[in-house]
């Protein structure tokens, strides 16, 4: 969606007000540039200088979204309207400029996008009966045009499909779970059974194991994309429950994947917050609560249930 200048004006203005709450919105990124920063063959060894590069090509966005996501989640705990309205602003601010939406330089670019999208999906969520019809009707419409390129882009493809497919799953899923757009969530559906028939009996994910020293890393990062999308789609999945279980074990103690691939393994310092979203839908009780229940990319607070999540274990008044 292509709004006038116009209408963009008029959508400006009427958040004027709100934006005071937190800040102007900034510029809208309409192109990324991002950069790959691995070495090795395995993409296990992180070049120093292009990671730096490629995180100062690629704030504009994350800041972005760390203020989106905190300003929803705030508002989410405490019911502070001018929470909403911070969120509210800015994303009506970046969709009336069709932000990124534009050229995306690599894959990495994509990378960058689908990520985003995920984030602003699950932050959009928890503010979305705040928003006035106008500002729902304006960031809607942009969230699935983020979408199409997202699919688009994914169906083009026709390499291995690893981690990206499952995030790229999550961004769409989370997109039609929060404009009820059945047609994304079918092809959130079609990546997760995908993904499914690709977790071995041990547990294990064949593409992410080949990371070398990151494989556990990676089974971490896939595993938190596919938990959300089953309990976003509402699937109980014994496949999941096996590469969940795998990997939480091997957080607790990395031998099994040091002697699968060979390498010393990266471990997590925590337990991943993820597992507060596998547990509501699972109906698992909750063992304490990760050391790190915050993520942008997730929508903030993992200790608040997304709206778009199906609950079976209810959170403690």
């Amino acid at each position: 969606m292509v709004l006038s200048k116009y209408s963009w004006c008029l959508m400006l203005a009427a958040s004027s007000q709100m934006a005071q709450a937190c800040g102007a919105p900034p510029q809208a990124v309409i192109d990324i540039d991002a950069n790959s920063y691995y070495s090795d063959s395995h993409y296990s060894i992180i070049d120093p200088a292009r990671k730096a590069r490629n995180e100062a090509a690629t704030k504009p966005v994350s800041d972005f979204l760390e203020v989106v996501a905190r300003s929803a989640s705030a508002y989410q705990a405490k019911l502070n309207q001018s929470d909403a309205e911070c969120s509210l602003s800015w994303l009506a601010s970046w969709a009336g400029q069709n932000a990124m939406l534009g050229r995306m330089t690599t894959m990495q670019s994509y990378y960058t996008r689908k990520w985003a999208l995920a984030s602003l999906a699950l932050s959009y969520a928890r503010v979305q009966h705040a928003a006035a019809s106008d500002q729902r009707q304006v960031i809607e419409a942009w969230l699935k045009s983020l979408a199409d390129a997202t699919i688009k882009h994914s169906d083009q493809q026709k390499g291995a499909r690893n981690n990206h497919y499952y995030w790229e799953g999550l961004a769409v899923a989370a997109t039609g779970a929060a404009t009820g757009d059945q047609h994304y969530l079918r092809w959130a559906r079609n990546m997760f059974d995908y993904a499914m028939n690709q977790v071995q009996a041990d547990g294990t994910l064949p593409l992410e194991l080949n990371r070398a020293g990151k494989a556990l890393q990676y089974h971490v990062f896939s595993a938190e994309a596919l938990v959300f999308v089953a309990s976003i789609l509402d699937v109980q999945s014994e496949p999941l429950d096996r590469l969940v279980k795998t990997t939480l074990d091997g957080v607790s103690n990395p031998a099994s994947f040091e002697q699968m691939t060979g390498f010393e393994q990266e471990v997590p310092k925590s337990t991943p917050g993820w597992k507060l979203i596998y547990d509501r839908h699972t109906a698992l009780s909750p063992n304490g609560t990760p050391a790190k229940a915050w993520t942008a990319r997730l929508g903030g607070d993992l200790t608040l249930p997304n709206p778009l999540e199906h609950l079976r274990l209810k959170p403690a008044a």
